[in-house]
Formats: C-alpha cells, structure tokens, sequence
C-alpha cells in the first residue's frame, strides 16, 4: 500500500481507534467489533504487550480490509521494529525528527505529537503526515479551528477526549481524522466481552464524522 493510499484510508474512515489490548486475541476480536461498526483503521500502541507480535497477527488475520498502526512511538529504531511487524503507520505522542525520517524513508505514514502552533508547524516543516494534537482533552474543538486559521495547509488529527458528542465538533473545526480511545474500545467492555456495545459506539463516532462532513459540504 502507497503513503496515499494509507492516507486515503485514514481519511475515509476519519477515525484512528487507539486500542491498548492484553492479548492478540483480544485485540483481534476488538478489531473485528470495531470494523463491523465502519472503523477500519487501528492504532496499536506500543504499551500493548507484545506490541510487535500483536500489530503482526492483526496485520495477518485482516490483511488489507483494516489498516494497522502503531502508537506511543518514541524512537527510530521502534519506529523501524513496528514496520517491519506490518504497522502501515506510526503515531508518537511526541515530535522526534528521527522518527519522521525513518517513516519517510520507508513510505509509512507518520503522526507526531504536537500541542502549540509552533510546535505543530515545526512538525509539519520535518516532514510530518499529520500531526497529532495532543492532549486536545482540554482544550476542545475550538482550539483546532484556532490553530487551522493560520495554518490551513496542516493536516490534523485531535487526539484526547473525543467522543461520539464531540466528535462532529472536531470535524467541523477542520480536523482530518480524529484518534479515539477509551470512548471508542472502552477496556472494561473488552473485558467482559461486550463486543456489540463497541461496534455500536464505532457506528455512532462513524456517523458523527459523516454528519459533520455532509453539513460541510452543503454549508
């Protein structure tokens, strides 16, 4: 798959689901609860246990219908590790220039982390995809609208907070894509086997981001 078309995918989807899993199991049959609710693109952070081998079996079991990726990134050399285990993108929490080389380099989609517009141009100068806002938990959607005012040309992808109240906010305010997590792959709901419940909370985030853009298009 070609950098455009991961983003592509991205894109179309609008949802990121950031899932910290206990097991490969687990985390393929959250996976499978999440895609039958419309999100086709997971985040895998790298406090999974097991990270590599997880990002690896979700790649296997589900080959081009869910993009995987890999969160909580810090270096190049984990950056490189998640690749070659079939992460087709890579998100940090963090700006770290040697990720966002190390990305490029082998065509993956990368995601740093960024919060104030100096930081989030400085991302996108280095060769950034998108750039992460986080934590956008405090700050709201306003805050995205503020940032893309002068900065139009960067792409972003909130990440914090967001639900399915919100989430038409942050696609209207101008975000890409929006990295949801516990309100989207609740653990306790996990635990429990609750897997309609989150197929359920991906189709109401899935048409929260489809409302937004279809009032965008008619505005």
């Amino acid at each position: 798959m070609t950098k455009l078309e991961q983003m592509q995918r991205i894109e179309a989807c609008g949802i990121v689901a950031i899932i910290r899993a206990k097991s490969a199991n687990e985390l393929i049959e959250t996976a499978a609860a999440i895609h039958a609710g419309g999100v086709s693109v997971i985040e895998v952070t790298m406090t999974t246990p097991n990270a590599l081998q997880v990002i690896s079996d979700v790649s296997s079991a589900y080959g081009d219908t869910v993009l995987v990726g890999a969160g909580s990134v810090l270096d190049a050399e984990t950056a490189r590790a998640v690749m070659l285990a079939g992460a087709e993108f890579v998100v940090s929490p963090v700006t770290k220039p040697d990720v966002i080389e190390i990305c490029n380099r082998y065509g993956k989609v990368v995601i740093p982390g960024a919060f104030t517009p100096t930081e989030i141009l400085a991302a996108w100068e280095m060769g950034a995809d998108y750039v992460k806002v986080f934590p956008s938990s405090g700050v709201g959607s306003a805050y995205i609208k503020d940032v893309k005012a002068p900065l139009p040309q960067v792409p972003l992808i909130p990440t914090g907070g967001i639900n399915a109240d919100n989430a038409a906010a942050f696609i209207a305010a101008g975000s890409s894509a929006l990295g949801v997590g516990n309100a989207l792959v609740n653990n306790q709901l996990i635990e429990a086997k609750e897997f309609g419940l989150l197929t359920e909370s991906a189709e109401k985030l899935v048409a929260e981001v489809r409302r937004a853009r279809s009032s965008a298009k008619s505005a």
